[in-house]
């Protein structure tokens, strides 16, 4: 397949999927949402932290999708409009997608479903959530929702040049940093996810220091950018020799995944950028060199752990060619495994309907279109693939 055929698939699969999500009003099933189950909400043993955390797993890693049954409802979720924010923007600044409208009623809504009022707005997932020290409140700000829906409105400030939006990221930056931060010792700090305890999870702590660098640059406040290196050194700090991360510092966190590194190092580069320092170089030179080389197979299926290929999920798969694309200029061959990961994509999880499959497993696969966790993931991933391939095609 040569570059032209390679740029139409991509283009055709990416309309195809924006189709699919409009389609359903950009709401669906999420792989966490158990919990939002009216059934279940109506029987006396969901008060009990292990029934929690066996239901949500259960309903999660079931190889059909028992929603309808437990009466689990379809809805948005605002980590997944902001994700579908960012890639509209994409495929419109690339000419491939005209949708001011869509972009402008995804806007409002992300506006409309800040969790928490006034200034200093943040975001949380639309369901309740069992970890496995606390039950999170659907709605409850974390970091993660937080920052994804502030860069969705940074990115729309760009195009637009709304002031508001950009009041709205300030305001999240200075409640993410209230709210948020934490400080191991009394000295170290860092950031954490929910704001709940005290939870050293390095892909929060790095993607809350990237957008408080953004917020910093875009705003001038040189606060931000100190705060943001002083709170990536926790991370790096705590990156192996070998250029890995583990997900947390908690003894439960000892595992190394394929899209929570690839968040690592986007979220680590975009630091130094936004700060002008070079000092995390050589820890994303390690991190890079280590993803590359263990989270792939040989024909392009991106492995979910260093250590174990399987569950092949779809948001690896997403994050994978996120990442090779944020680091295409950093290793010659980041291209071919890009597009080895996209065939790959194309041939086993995509469905003809216009929708990706949720996780391959080795004598099954799970077909749940979710709609957060896959398809915002993926549109975001394609719309991040297409503005490159459309430059070369055109050279």
């Amino acid at each position: 397949m040569n570059e032209q055929s390679e740029y139409e698939t991509a283009k055709t699969t990416a309309l195809r999927l924006l189709a699919f999500c409009q389609a359903n009003n950009w709401a669906g099933y999420d792989p966490y949402d158990a919990l939002n189950s009216r059934l279940f909400r109506a029987l006396p043993f969901l008060n009990f932290k292990p029934v929690r955390l066996a239901l949500t797993q259960g309903i999660k890693r079931f190889p059909v999708n028992l929603r309808p049954l437990f009466l689990i409802p379809k809805e948005q979720n605002p980590k997944g409009i902001a994700l579908f924010l960012t890639a509209l923007l994409k495929l419109s600044k690339a000419g491939i997608a005209d949708e001011e409208k869509a972009m402008t009623a995804l806007t409002a809504r992300l506006l409309s479903l800040k969790s928490s009022g006034g200034r200093q707005a943040g975001w949380g997932y639309h369901f309740d959530w069992q970890t496995r020290g606390a039950l999170i409140p659907k709605g409850s700000p974390n970091i993660i929702c937080s920052t994804f829906a502030a860069n969705a409105l940074l990115d729309r400030y760009e195009s637009s040049g709304k002031e508001l939006l950009l009041e709205t990221a300030a305001g999240t930056a200075e409640f993410i940093i209230k709210s948020f931060l934490s400080r191991r010792d009394g000295h170290e700090p860092f950031f954490n996810y929910t704001g709940i305890g005290a939870e050293e999870v390095h892909n929060a702590n790095f993607l809350g220091a990237a957008f408080i660098s953004r917020v910093g640059r875009m705003t001038g406040r040189t606060e931000f950018l100190e705060l943001a290196v002083e709170t990536a050194r926790f991370s790096v700090k705590r990156q192996h020799a070998d250029g890995s991360w583990d997900y947390g510092e908690y003894p439960t966190q000892k595992w190394i995944d394929n899209f929570h590194t690839g968040f690592n190092l986007g979220a680590l580069k975009r630091i130094g950028a936004y700060t002008g320092t070079k000092e995390f170089e050589p820890s994303l030179r390690r991190g890079f060199e280590f993803y590359r080389a263990r989270f792939f197979r040989e024909d392009g299926a991106p492995k979910y752990y260093h250590n174990a290929v399987y569950p092949i999920d779809i948001h690896s798969v997403s994050q994978s060619l996120i990442t090779l694309s944020e680091f295409n200029d950093w290793a010659p061959d980041s291209a071919a495994l890009r597009q080895s990961v996209f065939n790959w994509a194309m041939a086993h999880m995509w469905n003809p309907k216009g929708y990706f499959y949720f996780q391959k497993h080795p004598h099954y696969m799970n077909r749940t279109p979710f709609m957060r966790w896959s398809q915002a993931w993926m549109l975001l991933a394609l719309a991040t693939l297409l503005p490159e391939r459309r430059l070369k095609s055109h050279d």
